[in-house]
């Protein structure tokens, strides 16, 4: 005959506040369909754990852990199990925070202001696919959101091609035609060429004022 009772949710707990541990670990005891069945006062702890072949449905990490700090361990967890849903549980509301997380592939953000309930809830949210956030981060990533997609309504269309772009790109970090060719496996001479088409669009004459454009005007994502 087979059982009626629905699989638990399994949770691992990476935190090193030890009392908070402990409090979070006694109500998911208490919780149905939860069960925590490992945690870590630190990343380098739990990194023996996680060479096994499998891992929880759910990873909660703090952001401000001791040693390796939670955000680079996002990336860490992630290069071993790409399909790993990690939760950020953590007192930190700092946007560059919030985003570098989730940048990193953190499955949701929240703040230790939330319920246990709430937290069990963005648990099973996680594991069915959705993105928990608290709220006031919630809010955070919308009006980052809001203020990207107004930069970008406001920049120019110069129809740069994908190799041009990348070509100002790498004027911008301060590389010459040579490194550049380098770095694209291209000649000299074409290199020359995607950099003249580059000042036609931007209507530029020099490369300080092609790179001072693009700057600006937020055409590409590198800084010297």
């Amino acid at each position: 005959m087979i059982s009626s009772t629905p699989r638990r949710i399994t949770v691992w707990l990476i935190e090193d506040n030890a009392s908070y541990r402990h409090s979070v670990l006694r109500a998911f005891d208490r919780m149905e369909g939860l069960r925590c069945t490992s945690s870590f006062p630190s990343f380098e702890d739990a990194l023996p754990r996680l060479h096994d072949p499998t891992l929880p449905d759910v990873i909660l990490l703090d952001v401000g852990l001791p040693g390796l700090d939670g955000i680079s361990a996002i990336a860490r967890i992630r290069a071993l199990h790409p399909g790993a849903k990690i939760l950020i549980l953590t007192v930190f509301d700092a946007p560059q925070k919030i985003f570098a997380a989730i940048c990193a592939g953190a499955a949701g953000y929240l703040l230790k202001t939330a319920s246990i309930a709430e937290v069990a809830e963005a648990i099973r949210q996680a594991v069915d696919g959705g993105a928990p956030m608290t709220p006031r981060v919630a809010k955070l990533v919308l009006e980052r959101f809001s203020s990207m997609a107004a930069h970008a309504l406001r920049s120019p269309d110069y129809s740069l091609t994908d190799r041009e772009r990348e070509v100002l790109e790498f004027m911008v970090q301060g590389l010459i035609k040579k490194e550049i060719a380098a770095r694209l496996h291209v000649s000299v001479h074409t290199v020359a060429t995607h950099i003249r088409r580059v000042y036609e669009k931007l209507q530029v004459t020099t490369n300080t004022a092609a790179v001072s454009k693009a700057l600006r005007e937020g055409l590409v994502s590198s800084r010297p």
